[in-house]
């Protein structure tokens, strides 16, 4: 590792005081960049290291590594090691509306879950749960009994380490209660695998691809998308999912158009194509 590579990464792990994961992935990115060159970053020219970027073909991965990249050559102009700024384009991503269940698409699979034993009440109340909070995966797998309170979810291991609280729907709770109410062990973490320790995030996806056919992201989307089509204020939507930016929650302003548009040809008398008479001229 170079001498600037090894001062940018104490700088974000201690000046910035940046998770471990995040310190992780930018050394992963760098080192690896140099190490496939074997010379020090700072020496090596954007065309060249853009050429090395070239055999990424996922752009958000290649976008991620362009990210650690001015990140770190911004670090080196601000300290003077390097002359000139240097800023490296990031790769144009097409917007694509997120993936999302409607609601009685969740409401149908859910239905075929046998509730019969623990695990299956498990099943029931993950699905259930995370359509009701929009947490993600990460945060609701690190939720302790102790973090639920009068129909509101403290979550504490939030993106970004910012804690948030968002409000439960009853029937979630409801679901939630008969599964704790059936478990045999005591544990902390209120989701738990067959053994008692704490659930995976495999585990979860598991659960979720078997009933769902979707990853447990997609019940995050698909409840952001229950709530705007519902008429919810777009901050509101933001805050509830714990988006540091509204930009990132504006993509579901697509979906809002596209069902107003929905709901034009559905109600709207002059949308109907078989009243509709041409004016006269």
């Amino acid at each position: 590792m170079s001498n600037e590579l090894e001062a940018f990464i104490e700088y974000i792990t201690i000046t910035k005081a940046l998770n471990k994961k995040s310190v992780s992935a930018y050394l992963s990115d760098l080192s690896a960049i140099e190490k496939q060159l074997e010379k020090p970053l700072i020496t090596l020219e954007s065309k060249t290291i853009l050429e090395v970027l070239s055999s990424y073909k996922n752009k958000r991965t290649l976008n991620r590594k362009l990210s650690s990249l001015n990140a770190f050559f911004d670090f080196c102009y601000k300290n003077k090691f390097l002359l000139e700024k240097t800023k490296l384009r990031s790769a144009k991503i097409p917007k694509l509306l997120p993936k999302f269940l409607s609601f009685n698409e969740i409401l149908t699979s859910l239905k075929l879950i046998d509730r019969s034993s623990w695990i299956g009440l498990r099943d029931y109340a993950l699905i259930l749960f995370l359509y009701a909070t929009g947490t993600r995966i990460s945060e609701a797998l690190e939720l302790k009994k102790g973090d639920i309170e009068d129909g509101w979810l403290l979550i504490r291991h939030a993106k970004g380490d910012k804690e948030r609280i968002v409000p439960i729907a009853q029937k979630a709770i409801d679901a939630l209660e008969l599964y704790l109410d059936a478990l045999s062990f005591d544990k902390d973490y209120i989701w738990c695998n067959y053994q008692g320790g704490k659930l995976s995030r495999v585990s979860a996806f598991k659960t979720t691809q078997k009933y769902l056919g979707v990853s447990p992201h997609v019940l995050r989307h698909s409840y952001a998308t229950s709530l705007i089509t519902g008429g919810a204020d777009l901050r509101v939507v933001q805050e509830l999912l714990g988006h540091a930016s509204l930009l990132t929650t504006q993509i579901y302003t697509h979906i809002q158009k596209q069902h107003l548009q929905e709901t034009l040809q559905v109600c709207h008398p002059l949308a109907q194509k078989e009243i509709y008479e041409p004016c006269e001229k």
